[in-house]
């Protein structure tokens, strides 16, 4: 019971030796049989099976059973508290994701992976991701509806045309670094042009409608976090990337430069603050997705040709591309850590939303001086329906932006022609 590395490397074993684990259906010993065990090294073996049992090893910190015959891993394997080095290359797994992930990747990322349940995902992980997608098809339904009630032409829809990459002379291209997928693997990007934002209070409607879309489809940044960008502000090319607390430093908006650790800092101590004058649990703003980034070693960052970082999801943007009422051209960019897909339905939903917004500023004619506090989303719905709509003469642009790896190949390209069709029920696509 005191022994504390088990060394079994270059043999002929078929299986883990018996009486190492506790044998199937047996009570469990607190602490197991072996309760010191921290080292265990059974590489270049013959070992077809590591059962979900091996959790009863709580002192396991160094696992190595590379070059053997496993074709699956036990999920029970994240129950290991300790367990800090895994070495499983060499083996012929059926999870071909997994495979590749214990030829790349760090082994707490491919704990949180088995932990998930392994295939991408576990019961519950599936379980949230169906939900989401009931809720987006009802949002998309009732959307659907709405336009129903007052069935336009299509003359009368919003118009966004598509500029393809080929036909771009500078397209702005994103590289995402191969550090991202352990953290916040998903970016999606778009350019989008024409954007009318100096009427009125179109610049408060346009940030209202994106606070409302990280409330609703974004799940409170849990599932994909906007970010949007003053493309005269930026330059390309852009690097998706990762970098350690103490390293990233960013603008905040609104505030000055400051290193991401003394940011969160910062933050956390804001919202204890906070709570302390408000007398209440909940806190707002940037403080409530602060718990976002617990356990990561490294925060996600979009990262521009000057070496400026311009993006920290989930928590801020920079200063330096900061949106204001004389943008017209903007960056768009969501991440997510949960799929590729709820970024594109988020960026479709956004694209819709700053039409809609457009349409609203040309109809209501507002000038630079309006008063009007409203910031509501303005829909089709919640147009006059006396008044007779017309196509914006100048549809908005979408761009196209392709995210790519460090070798240039093609990861991502965003609007395809299979992307905006969540949402063709109100807008035209000119592709």
């Amino acid at each position: 019971p005191q022994l504390q590395a088990l060394l079994l490397s270059g043999n002929r074993l078929r299986a883990l030796p018996g009486g190492l684990l506790p044998p199937a259906g047996a009570a469990a010993v607190p602490g197991g049989p072996f309760p010191l065990l921290s080292r265990l090294e059974a590489a270049d073996n013959e070992v077809a099976e590591l059962g979900a049992d091996i959790a009863a090893l709580p002192a396991l910190k160094s696992l190595d059973v590379a070059n053997n015959q496993l074709r699956e891993l036990p999920a029970a394997l994240a129950d290991c508290p300790r367990l800090k080095e895994a070495n499983f290359r060499g083996n012929q797994l059926k999870d071909k994701r997994l495979e590749k992930m214990v030829n790349g990747c760090q082994t707490k990322a491919i704990l949180e992976y088995l932990r998930a349940g392994g295939r991408g995902k576990g019961k519950a992980e599936s379980a949230r991701e169906e939900a989401r997608k009931k809720k987006r098809e009802k949002q998309q339904q009732k959307d659907g509806r709405d336009v129903e009630q007052d069935e336009p032409e299509e003359a009368s829809k919003l118009l966004v045309k598509v500029l393809h990459v080929s036909e771009n002379p500078a397209p702005l291209v994103v590289k995402a670094s191969p550090g991202i997928k352990d953290v916040r693997p998903f970016i999606v990007c778009c350019v989008l042009k024409g954007v009318n934002l100096k009427a009125g209070n179109a610049l408060k409607r346009f940030l209202s409608a994106q606070t409302k879309l990280h409330e609703d489809i974004c799940e409170k940044r849990t599932a994909a976090t906007i970010a949007t960008h003053d493309l005269q502000l930026i330059k390309g090319p852009l690097v998706y990337d990762v970098q350690p607390p103490d390293q990233l430093k960013i603008m905040p908006l609104g505030r000055k430069e400051i290193k991401a650790k003394d940011l969160l800092r910062q933050l956390q101590s804001e919202a204890e603050e906070q709570r302390k004058q408000k007398k209440r649990q909940n806190v707002s703003g940037l403080h409530k997705y602060l718990h976002l980034l617990d356990g990561k070693d490294n925060y996600p960052c979009l990262v521009d040709a000057e070496g400026i970082v311009i993006s920290f999801p989930p928590i801020t943007n920079s200063e330096k591309t900061k949106i204001s009422r004389d943008t017209s051209n903007l960056f768009l960019e969501v991440t997510s850590n949960t799929s590729l897909q709820i970024c594109k339905d988020v960026m479709d939903m956004l694209i819709l939303k700053i039409a809609e917004l457009n349409r609203f500023t040309l109809e209501n004619k507002e000038d630079s001086g309006s008063d009007d506090g409203s910031d509501a989303l303005c829909g089709p719905g919640k147009l006059n329906p006396s008044q007779n709509v017309q196509p914006m003469n100048f549809p908005l642009v979408a761009e196209q932006v392709r995210v790519v790896d460090m070798d240039g190949n093609l990861k991502v390209l965003y609007p395809s022609k299979t992307d905006l069709t969540t949402v063709s029920s109100l807008l035209t696509v000119i592709r």
